[in-house]
């Protein structure tokens, strides 16, 4: 059998072990996954700046309890010196732009050992969905190639998805870990607010909205990869609350019977028959697992102020990032250096007053303070353990779909249940639980207290051994 498909059927962890053992080394891990990109990036375009010759020569070297197993990292942060960084941005493809240093958080990567085979196509900044720059073209989702990978971690996602790797780096402003999560039928796992540094080139992104973390296909990966990118850096404005102990201790820990309550439709779009069902099992598999189940969610959680106000931020930093891309192109930004959508934002942020900005950012604070009282009653009564909703309000949408004059509104439509979460800095995880009858992946998302990533893992890792999502591929698959 050949080696590429021995490795896609494996996750991060099980790779490693291999190396461990010596059953394997870590430049056969790495040449499997160049293999395995060789032959199906050309169809999916997950990976757009591909370091092929690198990663081999890299492999050799890498120590650390992940060492040799291959990673993709998304071309929007993560910075690593000398290689391409164009953000989804045909301006700073135009100029072949490179990164200056290595991020904290590619040092971390390195020194658990993982290897980068690429970077990974993303949406123009991050700012939507769907992975479909003018800059590079759309990445295709592995489970239907005609349809979106979701975003902006979207290249990253259908790299898993199709087993080329099965670590992807991420990051999540709006939703961007946990919608592609969705899409691909991935973990996708949201870490609070300042769990993992953004040094050295950002101390916050979006008011301390954004986060890094991964996409992975099983949830003992996606601990043990937080566990080993997780920690302060000097500097950092945020540090999360510590955790009892790595999170791949809590794996297969008894979380005791929580009180969790969901919701499976928003009141601002009409209900989808498969999120609703998606959200359906989660709870059947819920309370099988012992736990008490409400039909109950923040009054707070649909609130369409704090949407607007979540608007005006990303516009305010959408005119400061128009900055530094001028600076970084060495002149003023032309009509082709970015796509008409943030040309839209930049012009929205230019007209935001300094006041106008902290006043949003404020009344988010209070907003957020507000919607922690159902984790956290301030009066002492018992508040919820957990919140379960869908990831996304409708299925991974055809290519092209939240595109054009009605993109921006089908794409606030979808995007119901994400935000609330970078706003308030809680931890979120998006799990595979459900196929539509399609055959498209459905995310249900599931929220925890600030800082309680040790919930999330340990309830996801029931659900895992419950619903055996491994079994379920994409038919695009290494």
């Amino acid at each position: 059998m050949a080696l590429h498909d021995d490795f896609s059927q494996l996750d991060a962890t099980a790779q490693a072990a291999l190396v461990r053992s010596g059953e394997v080394t870590a430049s056969e891990l790495v040449a499997a996954a160049v293999s395995a990109a060789e032959r199906i990036n050309p169809t999916i375009n997950a990976i757009i700046h591909p370091r092929y010759e690198a990663a081999l020569s890299e492999a050799a070297d890498a120590t650390g309890p992940f060492a040799g197993v291959p990673i993709v990292i998304k071309d929007l942060g993560c910075a690593m010196a000398g290689e391409p960084m164009h953000m989804g941005t045909r301006g700073l493809k135009s100029v072949g732009y490179r990164a200056g240093v290595d991020s904290a958080l590619y040092r971390r990567f390195r020194a658990a050992g993982f290897v980068a085979i690429g970077r990974t196509n993303t949406p123009e900044w991050g700012s939507t969905i769907t992975t479909e720059p003018l800059a590079y073209g759309p990445a295709r989702n592995p489970w239907n190639t005609d349809h979106s990978t979701g975003g902006s971690s979207g290249g990253s996602a259908a790299a898993v998805a199709a087993g080329i790797v099965s670590v992807g780096h991420a990051n999540d402003g709006g939703g961007s870990i946990r919608v592609p999560a969705s899409e691909c039928g991935l973990v996708g796992l949201k870490p609070t607010r300042g769990r993992v540094s953004q040094a050295p080139l950002l101390g916050e992104g979006w008011a301390g909205y954004t986060v890094d973390g991964c996409v992975t296909r099983t949830v003992r990966d996606t601990a043990a990869v937080l566990d080993a990118i997780s920690g302060y850096e000097p500097g950092d404005p945020y540090a999360a609350p510590a955790l009892p102990g790595p999170l791949v201790a809590e794996l297969g820990a008894s979380p005791g019977p929580l009180r969790i309550g969901f919701v499976d439709s928003s009141p601002n779009v009409p209900a989808d028959a498969d999120c609703s069902a998606a959200v359906a099992r989660a709870v059947g598999l819920l309370e099988s697992l012992g736990h008490h189940l409400e039909a109950s969610s923040p009054a707070e959680f649909f609130d369409a102020d704090m949407v607007s106000r979540f608007i005006t931020v990303l516009a305010a930093n959408s005119a400061a990032d128009a900055r530094t891309l001028e600076m970084l192109l060495a002149r003023p930004i032309g009509e082709d250096d970015l796509e008409p959508d943030n040309h839209f934002y930049i012009a929205m942020g230019q007209s935001v007053s300094s006041a106008d900005y902290i006043a949003a950012v404020t009344a988010n604070h209070a907003w957020t303070r507000q919607l922690l009282s159902w984790w956290h009653p301030a009066d002492g009564s018992q508040g919820y353990d957990l919140l379960v909703t869908p990831t996304l309000a409708g299925p991974p949408p055809p290519i092209g779909y939240l595109s054009g004059p009605e993109g921006v509104t089908r794409v606030t439509n979808l995007l119901q249940y994400t935000a609330q979460s970078n706003v308030t800095g809680q931890p979120a995880i998006s799990l595979p639980l459900y196929v539509s009858a399609a055959g498209l992946p459905i995310g249900v998302q599931i929220i925890a207290g600030h800082g309680r990533e040790d919930l999330l893992v340990r309830v996801a890792a029931a659900l895992e051994t419950s619903a055996d999502w491994s079994s379920s591929r994409a038919p695009l698959t290494a």
